[in-house]
């Protein structure tokens, strides 16, 4: 039936509206110029960390290092009380059973990539039984990225339906469908891809893996912000956004809040509904929080490395 379907609903893919490079860089630019004042700017901080996904996804993980992160996600800082935990930590399938365990009772998410992670480049086959084993191990959430190769050989059927058999594999772990943005090119085909996306079953779309530059960055963000809203309208779903690599700084943080915001409103202001991917975020708000709850900032060396 995932066939069928796709066949009917991917024609109209390629009438994906045209997005104005010049209008969407102008639009991302201003949210910039906010003023956000002290109040506001802790709250933002605060918000900021409750949306952090934690995450180590390199060749060299270890057991060892997968509990401190989790520690870490847990605990914070634990010299200022009450700070709100991550949201997640994502790790590789081989070790999602060591996060599920270290983090049990927190209420903190287990996030797996999985499907070839970060080309995609593998048979089908393979990325199911990469999904299915991260979920049977406890995965919350599965991480998968789209084949890029064939979206741009043109072949948004095959995208389609791949997106939506990860989708049923993932069983009642939701699914963040990662683009590589920095791979597609153009925000026509950033928009393009992102309404693929969410057609075929996406919970979350996310603009990169982290392992390639350009990542994340404010008018990708706003693109895709904009196929969420329309979605949203068309069909009264909400998807939720994950902006993932080179956003490493508190102030860039509470830039991208703004957008989301301005663009989405009040309903998406939680972490059920956006995440920021970036490890290396997490001291810098610390840091900042520190700064606005005591007027002193600390030392990069009060704060755990990742």
């Amino acid at each position: 039936m995932a066939v069928a379907r796709s066949k009917t609903i991917v024609s109209d893919f390629s009438l994906s509206p045209h997005i104005d490079q010049v209008g969407v860089e102008e639009r991302a630019s201003r949210f910039t110029k906010r003023s956000i004042k002290k109040e506001s700017k802790l709250n933002g901080l605060l918000l900021t960390l409750n949306m952090i996904d934690l995450t180590t996804l390199e060749g060299k993980d270890t057991d060892g290092k997968v509990k401190q992160l989790c520690y870490k996600a847990m605990h914070p800082y634990d010299a200022i009380q009450g700070l709100p935990t991550v949201a997640a930590v994502c790790v590789y399938p081989s070790m999602v059973k060591v996060a599920k365990k270290a983090l049990d009772g927190s209420g903190i998410k287990v996030a797996s990539v999985a499907t070839a992670f970060p080309s995609g480049q593998a048979p089908r086959d393979v990325k199911i039984r990469d999904t299915k084993y991260a979920v049977a191990n406890g995965a919350d959430e599965v991480d998968m990225v789209i084949s890029r190769g064939k979206f741009h050989a043109g072949e948004y059927n095959f995208v389609f339906d791949e997106i939506a058999s990860i989708k049923e594999a993932c069983g009642e772990a939701r699914l963040k469908v990662i683009l590589e943005t920095g791979e597609l090119g153009t925000y026509d085909k950033v928009r393009r891809a992102s309404d693929i996306a969410m057609h075929a079953g996406a919970d979350f779309i996310k603009t990169s893996t982290g392992k390639i530059q350009p990542a994340a960055t404010m008018p990708v963000t706003l693109v895709m912000l904009e196929a969420i809203r329309e979605f949203y309208y068309k069909t009264g779903k909400m998807i939720g956004m994950k902006p993932a690599g080179g956003i490493s700084k508190s102030k860039l943080a509470l830039h991208y809040l703004v957008m989301l915001k301005e663009t989405l409103g009040e309903d998406w202001m939680n972490n059920h509904w956006f995440r920021f991917g970036a490890s290396s975020l997490a001291n810098d708000v610390l840091m900042q929080i520190v700064k606005e709850k005591t007027g002193l900032y600390q030392a990069a060396n009060y704060f755990s490395v990742d």
